[in-house]
């Protein structure tokens, strides 16, 4: 692949983190509060159902389970462990919690894949944190137990989706398109069941919440997702899990330039080490050349926090 056109494929693949950046604004505008998992529902089903229709292939043999495991990992529970920690932490401390997401990738690529992580992409990693967390983190009391450990198990089950994606690469025959219909559609069918549980009958909706609904399931998801997966399968886990920091950074930005929300010296000083950390992995990616594998998807995440978590600092993905 040529440096020109591994450009052009970064360039669109980072349209995903952009995206998703814009999540919380949709959510606090918009759409009803204190209904994440129907959120995460209305996002997942529906893009998963619609790409299944327009790419009209089903898994074949053994990647039923396997889709449904990558669905289950980058959506079934991501989406609801990344929620419960979104209310039961304070400030943006889920999104420093998911930052750490590429140095997980690099550590389960080593134990899966058997690839040695570099030092270069370790300090990218180590950097791309520690910028997103000079940006979102703000200063807080106790905190909530249950609330980091699910971060943190969000964030390990989408590193270990992006690792097990870079592994079981993607039918011969089978796009990305397909393959993001299956891991919608996996990860919603797990979550709905869930969302009816905990939040009973769906809400009324009115014209902003059905824009808002329809934009997140179409826009933020369907294309979102499918420039991700086509991503994905030309560049390495790695390149693309350090492309995440671009999400809160963009809902950061939007906070400031939507929400009236004021950035400090100190945090745009975190935006230019996190924005450095993440061109750098793309650099390191441009002359290693292109994965051997071509993977099938990854999912990061993608949304952000509920309404009750009132700064897009604490958006992780």
């Amino acid at each position: 692949m040529s440096a020109h056109h591994r450009a052009a494929v970064v360039a669109l693949t980072a349209l995903a983190p952009v995206s998703w950046g814009t999540t919380y604004v949709v959510t606090t505008e918009f759409l009803p509060p204190e209904r994440p998992l129907f959120t995460a529902l209305v996002r997942a089903l529906p893009a998963g159902l619609l790409l299944l229709a327009v790419a009209r292939v089903l898994p074949r043999g053994a990647w039923w389970w396997k889709a449904a495991v990558l669905g289950a990992l980058n959506i079934g529970a991501f989406f609801p462990l990344l929620f419960l920690s979104a209310y039961r932490l304070p400030g943006g401390l889920a999104a420093v919690v998911g930052s750490v997401g590429p140095l997980l990738v690099l550590g389960l690529s080593a134990l899966l894949l058997g690839r040695r992580p570099a030092l270069r992409d370790v300090l990218a990693g180590t950097v791309a944190a520690l910028g997103v967390s000079m940006v979102v983190l703000k200063a807080a009391g106790a905190l909530d137990a249950l609330g980091v450990a699910a971060a943190f198990a969000a964030t390990a089950s989408m590193a270990a989706g992006t690792v097990l994606t870079q592994k079981w690469g993607r039918p011969e025959g089978v796009g990305p398109l397909a393959l993001t219909g299956w891991q919608l559609t996996a990860g919603g069918l797990l979550i709905a069941p869930l969302a009816f549980l905990v939040e009973d009958a769906p809400p009324a909706l009115d014209a902003g919440a059905a824009g808002g609904y329809a934009y997140l399931a179409l826009v933020n998801t369907a294309v979102a997702y499918c420039l991700w997966f086509r991503g994905i399968g030309r560049l390495t886990a790695t390149q693309a899990t350090l492309l995440g920091p671009l999400s809160p950074l963009t809902a950061a930005v939007l906070g400031w330039a939507a929400l009236g929300e004021s950035l400090t010296a100190f945090q745009l000083t975190g935006t230019a080490l996190a924005f450095g950390a993440t061109v750098a992995g793309q650099l390191r990616g441009a002359s290693a050349g292109p994965a051997r594998r071509r993977p099938a998807a990854t999912a990061t995440p993608a949304w952000k926090s509920p309404r009750s978590a009132r700064s897009p600092r604490s958006w992780t993905r």
